[in-house]
């Protein structure tokens, strides 16, 4: 599993003109998963993410009580080492990720965290004001 985390002013999911998920100031997470992921490795990352100091003063979403933007993202497993078109085969099949992508959220909002979403499977356009920036991978 792959996360990418940055800190954000303010993030947003649009589908279909919708606004389906949206925070200030807190956390966009890119989440990928491969095939060898599994309910632990969500429970993991899940943990690392809001345990994760990354925001000001080295403080975590558990210290601020910043929230979560998770957004699916299987290409963060696209492979473009050999010619131009990047392979896509290390991502994990939709069926596989989305239920791993849930635990995450599902996880994080059993620690308290405020937590928003994307909606899986759906062209989504994804907005984001960065701070800092501050942009971090987490590779489990």
């Amino acid at each position: 599993m792959r996360a990418l985390v940055q800190t954000v002013g303010r993030a947003g999911v649009t589908v279909d003109g919708e606004v389906v998920g949206s925070i200030d100031d807190g956390l966009l997470v890119l989440l990928g998963v491969t095939h060898s992921d599994t309910e632990q490795v969500a429970q993991t990352m899940a943990r690392k993410l809001h345990e994760l100091r990354i925001l000001d003063e080295d403080r975590s979403a558990v210290d601020t009580g910043a929230p979560f933007l998770v957004v699916s993202q299987f290409t963060l497993y696209g492979d473009a080492r050999r010619g131009r078109r990047p392979s896509w085969t290390a991502a994990a099949p939709a069926e596989v990720a989305e239920p791993l992508v849930d635990a995450v959220v599902t996880a994080l909002r059993a620690r308290g965290a405020t937590v928003e979403t994307g909606r899986f499977r759906t062209h989504m356009l994804v907005e984001s004001v960065n701070v800092g920036p501050r942009t971090l991978l987490l590779d489990l």
